[in-house]
């Protein structure tokens, strides 16, 4: 073969390809990478349930759901870890010794006090044997239902912002709360239900933005019933105000309905897609369709005597939040997909932390362990 003559094979294997940069690789690849985001978004359409423009729909995950619904119970103040589900050997052995840290500044008011152990004590509950502290002897005997996490922090020292961490996962901007991605992402299978329900929520440290859906659409925010600063019989004569109306028979309700949604259709139609007027068309339907399904839901009062006590009801001081877990647990069974109880501003305790700690979780102990 001439020397002159490049054996084809063996030019291939000597060629240097010249390395492309990272701007135009972008460039070349632009066009395949917008192809992947539509088939992206082709396949999460495909996934609503008969192809729906309904964003409550419900959507398949992208894995096989151990658990399709979400009950999340939240103690305002904050219960001590140390005191609860969190039991420390070390903090037993060193007792009454000095602070062996430099105080956070946040806290150098007042010159620390020694090491206390916790006033409870801990036992092991279930065949798992996990470490419970007397405050919470009826979830200690179901504790093996439970995952307990002890490697959760938070950024901030004030409750404002370790609530909205909490629940939206930004102490700092505005987010949307864990409940509205849940819906978002997943829908919610009774469509005569929201998929986010709350129930007597508080009003302060985040108020709305902790059940809020931020820059998602509207129709993912969090339904309150009532507020923490509500008593339970004030609820149960009307969960969701406004919902019933009582001058207007179902049919008088349904033509009404229908001329209101019209003309927000043509208004929604002459102008730009606007999230907030889409959430409020599907909020109008739901609200119609919820006549027929929430009145039964929310008579917990029909449950038998047994599942009354189960949940404290016999109770006045477990009666509070044994009705919220009880209706929670009707609300879940009815297949709302997010449902949220909370426990009034009592958990922040700075001082008498042995009778307030001891009351509040007497509060609550019992109808936890009912769900």
């Amino acid at each position: 073969m001439d020397k002159k003559t490049k054996d084809p094979i063996q030019e291939v294997f000597s060629r240097r390809v010249k390395p492309m940069s990272r701007r135009a690789a972008f460039r070349a690849a632009g066009g395949g990478l917008g192809y992947l985001g539509f088939l992206s978004m082709m396949a999460e359409a495909a996934t609503t349930e008969g192809g729906s423009t309904n964003p409550l729909a419900p959507k398949k995950p992208h894995f096989a759901p151990r658990a399709k619904k979400v009950i999340f119970l939240f103690m305002h103040g904050g219960p001590s870890s140390i005191d609860t589900f969190d039991f420390k050997e070390r903090l037993v052995r060193d007792h009454g010794k000095p602070l062996p840290i430099k105080r956070p500044l946040a806290f150098a008011d007042e010159a620390p006090g020694p090491l206390m152990k916790s006033p409870w004590e801990f036992r092991p509950g279930g065949k798992s044997g996990i470490l419970v502290s007397d405050l919470f002897p009826h979830v200690r005997d179901c504790v093996d239902q439970l995952c307990v996490v002890r490697s959760l922090v938070g950024e901030g020292v004030d409750h404002g912002a370790a609530l909205l961490q909490s629940f939206t996962g930004s102490s700092t901007f505005v987010r949307p709360s864990m409940g509205a991605w849940s819906v978002y992402g997943l829908g919610t299978e009774n469509q005569d239900l929201p998929g986010y329900i709350t129930i007597k929520p508080t009003l302060s440290h985040g108020g709305a933005k902790n059940f809020g859906s931020a820059f998602l659409p509207g129709a993912f925010q969090g339904t309150p019933i009532g507020h923490s600063g509500m008593k339970v019989e004030e609820i149960k004569s009307e969960p969701i105000q406004y919902l019933v109306n009582k001058g207007l028979t179902p049919e008088q309700q349904r033509y009404e309905l229908d001329m209101i949604q019209n003309i927000n259709r043509r208004h929604a139609e002459m102008r730009q897609y606007d999230p907030n007027m889409e959430a409020r068309i599907q909020a109008f339907e739901l609200a119609f369709r919820m006549q027929t399904q929430a009145p039964e839901i929310f008579a917990v009062d029909k449950e038998s005597e047994a599942t009354k006590k189960l949940y404290g009801l016999d109770d006045p001081r477990t009666a509070d939040f044994g009705w919220q877990c009880l209706l929670a647990r009707r609300l879940s069974e009815k297949n709302v997909r997010f449902v949220q109880a909370t426990h009034s501003y009592k958990w922040d305790q700075h001082s008498d932390l042995f009778n307030k700690h001891t009351s509040n979780a007497y509060e609550v102990d019992k109808p936890i362990a009912g769900l």
